[in-house]
């Protein structure tokens, strides 16, 4: 069977490493695999970890993230084409706009298996009432012709289901799995990482970790500095990501005269060095599917100070892996911080919680319960028997 990958754009992130991770897991499991997706644009590309994997890479140039009717109608179109010239029995979309396009080019070709992975979701954070209304509708819409839909954490399928976005039956829980012991064969001691990064040892270190985007809630962690400062001398603030926001950023810090404990990195592919250099990962996000480096900050024994927002929760358990504020709340995500850091028994706890519970989100039970519902949808809709196991691919399994 040959198996189809959507998403609209492969730049650093969770939904690209997910979309990246499931493509190879497919390729491993027998199916021939193709992984299509838009320009990157001008955001750090990961396209190249895509052509690794061994499935084939299709660009589709009028697929872009941004809403643009005459784009989007050449999207469907190429989509179309593609699903009908490479026969494909399995279309498996990832995102908002790659979901609809894909999902409805399935529709219209009789695509056997339609599956899509919100990564998320748009229903608030995002946009006014109007628009969001608007992509309610859509989504609902296309459900109807979902055979099924990847929520990565209870939390996301609830928020779903509560809009009348499909039926339950058509959820499958399935997180976006991180390859814990690779990312830990490659994590330097804190010592060593620290050096490298010119970190001082007494230094306590609160790293975040994404897009600089409104959504990611980073001038909340900005605007706690201040406050972290009075009560932490040693304080640093070190945002490893770039985007749109830098220089607001920048500019907040300065305005509120803790410019020079503010460190902006820009894009890095590989955060690693930084999680195993940091004491509190910190996601004050206003809005996250489930935060794919909340488990990689734990498989490190990271504890995280997170806002309790999207799945955020279905991953960091408050009050033992890490603490949950409220979005948007700069002086209760300072306090959080400041009574976490100041704790030395309490970091130590939830470091060792955290590095178990990591585990629970790992690349294996992905790849088991992914390839799982592929047979399993394969055999209902009468295609071909499952692909043959091979030895990287324990994933062939009965569900749990």
């Amino acid at each position: 069977m040959t198996l189809l990958h959507l998403i609209t754009r492969l730049s650093l992130g969770g939904s690209a490493r997910n979309t990246i991770d499931s493509a190879a897991a497919a390729v491993r499991a027998g199916y021939e695999t193709i992984l299509a997706t838009g320009p990157s644009g001008d955001e750090l590309d990961v396209t190249h970890l895509a052509e690794k994997t061994g499935c084939r890479l299709e660009i589709i140039g009028s697929l872009r993230r941004e809403i643009s009717p005459l784009h989007d109608l050449r999207a469907l179109v190429a989509t179309i084409r593609l699903i009908r010239r490479e026969r494909i029995a399995i279309v498996h979309t990832h995102t908002s706009k790659a979901g609809f396009i894909g999902r409805l080019a399935a529709r219209l070709t009789k695509v056997p298996v339609i599956v899509h992975t919100p990564h998320g979701h748009v229903f608030y954070g995002y946009f006014g009432a109007v628009p969001t209304s608007f992509f309610i509708a859509l989504e609902r819409w296309a459900a109807h012709f979902s055979d099924r839909i990847i929520a990565l954490t209870e939390d996301d399928m609830r928020e779903h289901l509560t809009r009348g976005i499909g039926s339950a039956k058509q959820y499958r829980v399935i997180p976006s799995g991180v390859d814990i012991e690779s990312l830990r064969e490659r994590a330097p001691e804190r010592r060593d990482a620290r050096e490298k990064l010119g970190w001082r040892a007494e230094e306590r270190a609160v790293v975040g970790v994404g897009r600089l985007v409104p959504i990611k809630g980073f001038d909340i962690a900005v605007r706690a500095l201040p406050e972290l400062r009075t009560a932490l001398p040693e304080i640093r603030l070190v945002l490893v990501g770039e985007g749109p926001e830098r220089r607001r950023l920048e500019e907040l810090a300065s305005e509120a005269g803790v410019g020079r404990y503010l460190t902006i990195t820009g894009a890095v592919e590989d955060v690693t060095p930084f999680l195993a250099a940091a004491d509190v990962l910190v996601a004050p996000s206003r809005n996250e599917g489930m935060g794919r480096v909340l488990v990689e900050a734990m498989a490190l024994g990271l504890p995280v100070v997170a806002a309790r927002v999207g799945g955020v929760a279905s991953v960091v358990s408050h009050g033992q892996t890490g603490e949950l504020v409220r979005p948007d709340q700069p002086a209760e995500l300072a306090r959080a911080l400041i009574e976490l850091l100041t704790d030395p028994g309490r970091m130590e706890a939830y470091s060792a919680a955290a590095t178990r519970r990591a585990t629970q989100f790992s690349l294996p039970v992905m790849e088991r319960e992914l390839l799982s519902l592929y047979r399993d949808l394969a055999f209902e809709k009468g295609l071909s028997p499952e692909p043959v196991a091979t030895a990287a691919s324990p994933a062939l399994t009965p569900p749990r």
